[in-house]
């Protein structure tokens, strides 16, 4: 069969003008000729030539399965849809539709007239213009060119348009400016690194309104003892205040992802806990090495003791202090975790402060973490 749909034809020519086809006036003899000759050997006729002799003859080719309807691809359909473009699964684009989501992480993150307020990832910009309505200045850092032009497109021309400063590139690579509040629809790809980024700024910003993956925000305000419990759970509240604020429906977005989200706010201690957060991070790293294992266990292992103890003469070398023998590292070791009370504690179930009081009697030791690279199980959600 043609790859064209079926074309009937008129009557013979008799001197008045030939009765139209459904498609329009019939194709020529050439035409004809050749999209038999092609079907007679197998091969379509190139699209270049069917494109010709459509545009020639006024007739629509179809697809040979699609019943005489139209092939329409994804980006078509999305387009018609009033999209406008594909959005891109590789950079975790779910746009935020929902008004009412929307008015909510509006009112939640407090806002003032006077605010400077960083939004990552604005997309088309639902959220970008209430923001607009309500602050002094918006600071929008968007990586896809695309949605930068959408944004810029339906900003324009509209009394807030002065108030909006865009970003063009990678959050985790930009330098941020200055902002009072942060709110974000997050791409779930990189919800750890830009949480830590973010904690990092200085100056302290007031809070963020973040959106994220379910399943994450769980694990940012877990508490010890409960099966979410983690090092991100520990090290995110370290350094801030973490409260869960609403629940949203996948069907919040355009298009759809394929878990439930959750709002949170995430608002920074001020002043920071006195701590070196690589070292902190270090230690906490091999706690968590084995969660549900005792403090001993961990760190009797042959792995940890032997990086415990590269650490600690580099630093005894550095402080001119005589380090103890290395068949003593291990006694010493364990003899730290007995003098705290925590050698059969599990790391899943200490507080803050108990790991607070660890560092401090290692560190007082001459034992340090900073660099220290231990790998975790992948059920244990590292921060990477």
């Amino acid at each position: 069969m043609s790859s064209y749909g079926p074309i009937k034809r008129g009557p013979k020519h008799t001197g008045a003008s030939t009765r139209a086809t459904p498609f329009g006036a019939p194709p020529s003899a050439s035409a004809l000729t050749a999209r038999v000759k092609a079907a007679a050997s197998g091969n379509p006729v190139s699209s270049s030539s069917s494109a010709a002799a459509a545009k020639q003859n006024h007739f629509t080719p179809f697809a040979a399965n699609t019943g005489g309807k139209k092939k329409v691809t994804t980006e078509t359909a999305r387009t018609r849809a009033g999209q406008g473009f594909v959005f891109s699964h590789d950079l975790g684009q779910h746009i935020l539709k929902n008004p009412l989501v929307v008015k909510s992480i509006v009112e939640k993150a407090g806002l003032r007239g006077s605010d400077t307020v960083l939004e990552i990832g604005p997309g088309t910009g639902n959220l970008t213009v209430k923001l607009l309505e309500v602050v002094k200045k918006v600071v929008a850092v968007e990586y896809d060119p695309r949605m930068v032009a959408e944004l810029q497109k339906r900003v324009n021309g509209t009394e807030h348009a002065h108030k909006l400063q865009i970003i063009h590139g990678d959050f985790l690579k930009v330098e941020l400016p200055f902002f009072d509040v942060c709110v974000a629809n997050v791409p779930y790809q990189i919800s750890s690194p830009l949480t830590f980024k973010l904690l990092a700024h200085r100056p302290l910003f007031r809070c963020a309104v973040l959106m994220f993956q379910r399943e994450f925000a769980m694990r940012l305000v877990a508490k010890p003892g409960t099966a979410l419990f983690c090092r991100l759970s520990l090290n995110t509240q370290l350094l801030s205040k973490v409260d869960h604020l609403i629940k949203v429906s996948r069907n919040s977005f355009r298009p759809p992802p394929k878990v439930e989200s959750s709002v949170v706010r995430i608002e920074p201690k001020s002043p920071p806990p006195p701590v070196n957060f690589l070292e902190w991070d270090g230690m906490v790293r091999i706690c968590f090495s084995r969660k549900n294992k005792t403090l001993r266990s961990v760190f009797n292992n042959k792995h940890v003791l032997e990086v415990m103890e590269k650490n600690y003469r580099t630093y005894c070398a550095l402080n001119g202090v005589q380090p103890a023998p290395s068949d003593q590292v291990k006694e010493v070791v364990l003899k730290i975790l007995d003098q705290t009370g925590l050698g059969d504690k599990r790391s899943a179930k200490l507080e803050q402060d108990d790991f607070l009081k660890l560092l401090a009697t290692f560190n007082q030791a001459g034992f340090h973490f900073t660099g220290v690279g231990i790998d975790e199980p992948e059920d244990d959600e590292s921060m990477d």
